[in-house]
């Protein structure tokens, strides 16, 4: 890998703004509204599996840059957080913030906000033969809030923020998600997949042609590498099975302060893989940190670049400059009284240089679509289960 090329070869922290942004996204917060988040993400030239990803919140929010890499059993070199990771930080900042300012708007004083919150994925087939194919199961959340308001006003806090959620409306509602790709320019025709209608999407490496570069205050340390690893040896990943490939991905979350920044350490449940601790900003008053929606957006992306990755490393394919421009519309709205999140298709383009025929890039695509965990999450309706603890007692 090339000094300047990979994750730290510009001596920048693994997250930071590139840019302030004039207004928070208007899917934050209590009210209603909507944003799109557009993620630009790049695979570094060096191999492995290093990326970085540049997400605009909305039109006028904030800008971050975000580095994400795979553990030793994907041949990583670990220097980032896992894809999977950036979702379940996601999920958990997404949930914290919306119980937050719910309290907030019903003045029940909260003390302590913690959340454990687990996400499983499991594959069949063989990802290297083209019949792997991936799936999500319901993702599982602990909330253990401390809090002098009676149990049923606590109950429904809780419950009405996880209707608030667009990141947990992403999971629940099973969703058609569009593409498109460009081979060496030029866009392609798309014809075994739900073809994108939108426009052509500018090359990020058009857009960006200089590397993003730190702007503005944010809090400290936005993502972080704890040192911590999980007990046991590192054990290469299977290509393939007979049975179910298992990954369980968990994460706990606390507030960092009372106006909806969190942080969440997460790990993949396998010997040997490390923990990262990744800091979000849910307030509307203020852009410290990504919002949860953001690091969701951009674990999406990862993980299906990841999938990209490995099967061209495993065919050989004479295909290089891996990346993807993704918009993610969420919203929020006043129903019947109650706040409803929502997230609709994400809509993917793919840029790829390389000498290989049109059928052969879209067999790529379509096997790492199939095979990308977060994109079977999104195509799958995965009501989560969601667990309140007040003062230490398991509330009904």
């Amino acid at each position: 890998m090339t000094e300047t090329d990979s994750i730290g070869g510009c001596g920048y922290p693994l997250g930071f703004a590139v840019h302030a942004g004039s207004d928070r996204p208007a899917v934050l917060g209590v009210g209603g509204g909507s944003s799109i988040y557009t993620v630009e993400a790049r695979k570094f030239s060096g191999g492995g599996h290093q990326k970085e990803a540049v997400v605009s919140e909305g039109a006028d929010g904030a800008v971050w840059r975000l580095s994400s890499d795979e553990g030793r059993h994907l041949k990583g070199t670990d220097l980032a957080p896992f894809p999977l990771g950036f979702f379940n930080a996601g999920l958990h900042a997404d949930l914290a913030g919306r119980i937050v300012a719910l309290a907030r708007e019903r003045s029940i004083e909260i003390g302590r906000l913690g959340i454990d919150l687990q996400n499983s994925y499991w594959m069949t087939g063989s990802f290297f033969k083209g019949d792997g194919e991936g799936f999500a199961e319901p993702a599982i959340a602990d909330v253990s809030l401390e809090s002098a308001a009676a149990s049923d006003a606590v109950a429904e806090l809780v419950a009405d923020a996880v209707l608030a959620s667009p990141a947990l409306a992403a999971m629940r509602t099973a969703l058609t998600n569009t593409f498109a790709i460009y081979v060496n320019g030029r866009r392609r025709e798309v014809r075994t997949m739900v073809a994108s209608t939108a426009p052509d999407a500018a090359d990020p490496y058009v857009t960006y042609a200089e590397p993003p570069s730190p702007a503005g205050e944010t809090l400290p340390d936005l993502i972080t590498k704890t040192g911590t690893e999980q007990e046991g040896d590192v054990a290469p990943a299977p290509a393939g099975t007979t049975s179910r490939i298992i990954r369980i991905i968990k994460g706990v979350s606390s507030l960092v302060d009372g106006g909806g920044a969190t942080e969440t350490e997460t790990w993949l449940e396998l010997p040997g893989m490390s923990h990262f601790a990744l800091k979000s900003d849910e307030n509307r008053d203020r852009a410290g940190a990504p919002s949860g929606l953001a690091l969701l957006s951009a674990g999406i992306v990862f993980c299906f670049m990841t999938q990209l990755d490995r099967y061209i490393e495993h065919m050989k394919f004479n295909i290089s400059g891996v990346r993807i421009v993704q918009t993610s519309p969420y919203s929020t709205a006043l129903r019947d009284g109650r706040l409803v999140g929502a997230a609709a298709p994400v809509d993917t383009h793919l840029f790829l240089n390389g000498q290989e025929d049109d059928e052969t890039y879209e067999t790529l695509m379509r096997i790492a679509a199939r095979t990308c965990y977060l994109h079977a999450t999104l195509a799958a309706a995965l009501e989560p289960e969601v667990r309140v603890t007040l003062n230490g007692d398991r509330l009904a």
